[in-house]
């Protein structure tokens, strides 16, 4: 039976190691359902029985973005990284690792809370009072703007952007191309406007858009091929604006 091996970045901060794993090639089998076999029978290559890998997972179809890790030294989601695309006739080694930019929790397992807090910051959600007037069902979004912002909308906070942006690091608190893009798309929702210049004075300090370098890596990994580098320039532009009217104390205008 051809088989393919496992190479995995395994332990916590205080030490990690490499263990090899020799598994049975299923056509269809993609990383997480790899995992899983190790799971049933934690043997490694040499034989010797070991603890099961940790990683985490929910959705298993790219919609949650919890099983974000490194495949071959590139972000991605395990459940759609198939095997077959990563060996050669079912054979070959395939190496995972923990994110970098995150605090390691175990082997595969990291803590994105980072993201979370930042989204907070930005405040990315849409309140629900007062953004409609005469007890309507709420404000009208066109097709056309519908069209613009779902792109925007399926943003899973899987942190691959993080990951890949050179900008962010243990040393930075840059808050990173995904809550730059969240700003865009609940400030372009018509019943977003009522904290529009919250969102935008959020991202004016020095953790935030100027602090992005334009290495333009957080598109090119992202899974759902958000256009992260077209909402950088634009809330960029959004921002200068907020910081002319904050400094010359113009009122805020409903937009």
């Amino acid at each position: 039976m051809t088989t393919y091996i496992l190479k995995i970045l395994r332990g916590t901060t205080a030490h990690q190691h490499w263990e090899e794993f020799e598994l049975p090639f299923h056509l269809e089998a993609n990383v997480i359902s790899a995992l899983m076999d190790i799971q049933k029978n934690p043997i490694n290559k040499e034989g010797k029985k070991t603890t099961p890998v940790v990683w985490e997972q929910a959705c298993l179809e790219e919609v949650c973005g919890s099983c974000s890790m490194l495949i071959n030294g590139v972000p991605r989601q395990a459940c759609t990284a198939l095997i077959k695309d990563y060996t050669h006739q079912g054979s070959g080694t395939i190496v995972l690792a923990p994110f970098s930019k995150f605090p390691l929790i175990r082997d595969l397992q990291v803590d994105r809370s980072r993201m979370f807090e930042v989204l907070k910051k930005v405040q990315a959600w849409v309140f629900a009072q007062g953004s409609y007037d005469n007890n309507e069902f709420g404000v009208k979004v066109s097709p056309e703007l519908q069209k613009s912002l779902y792109p925007l909308s399926t943003c899973m906070t899987c942190g691959c952007c993080s990951e890949s942006c050179p900008q962010i690091s243990e040393k930075s608190d840059f808050i990173g191309p995904a809550a730059l893009s969240q700003v865009r798309l609940f400030n372009s929702n018509p019943a977003g406007h009522l904290e529009k210049s919250a969102r935008l004075r959020a991202v004016l300090d020095e953790e935030g858009i100027s602090a992005c370098g334009n290495t333009q890596n957080c598109v090119r990994v992202c899974p759902k091929k958000i256009p992260l580098t077209e909402s950088i320039p634009f809330i960029a532009r959004e921002a200068a604006k907020q910081a002319w009217k904050d400094f010359f104390s113009l009122p805020d205008v409903k937009s």
